[in-house]
């Protein structure tokens, strides 16, 4: 079963620009780690500093293996010094949805 993974991060108003473009930078990497199908970066329309990953992948074996790579070692202690407040995250997996339009 598919796993999405959504993390909630809130940044420092300082580091939104820095987050954005180290983003631009890895999230090709990210999106091309064994078991992802790719990864999005969304932003809050009304709060200020506040950005989701949204990824998806094939099994939930496949993000812990990613959460232990160099890559993510790299990645997470970076971002997490921008934070100002304490990131939230969902593995979720989809129950229903409609057919394309």
């Amino acid at each position: 079963m598919l796993i999405q993974r959504i993390v909630k991060m809130t940044f420092k108003p300082e580091y939104c620009s820095d987050f954005e473009e180290y983003f631009a930078t890895i999230k090709d990497r990210v999106g091309h780690q064994p078991g992802c199908s790719g990864v999005k970066l969304l932003k809050d329309k009304s709060e200020n500093g506040v950005y989701f990953t949204y990824s998806i992948w094939d099994s939930a074996e496949d993000l812990e293996r990613y959460r232990h790579t160099e890559l993510f070692g790299q990645v997470w202690p970076k971002v997490k010094a921008w934070f100002g407040a304490k990131p939230e995250a969902w593995s979720t997996e989809i129950q229903a949805e409609s057919e394309p339009l």
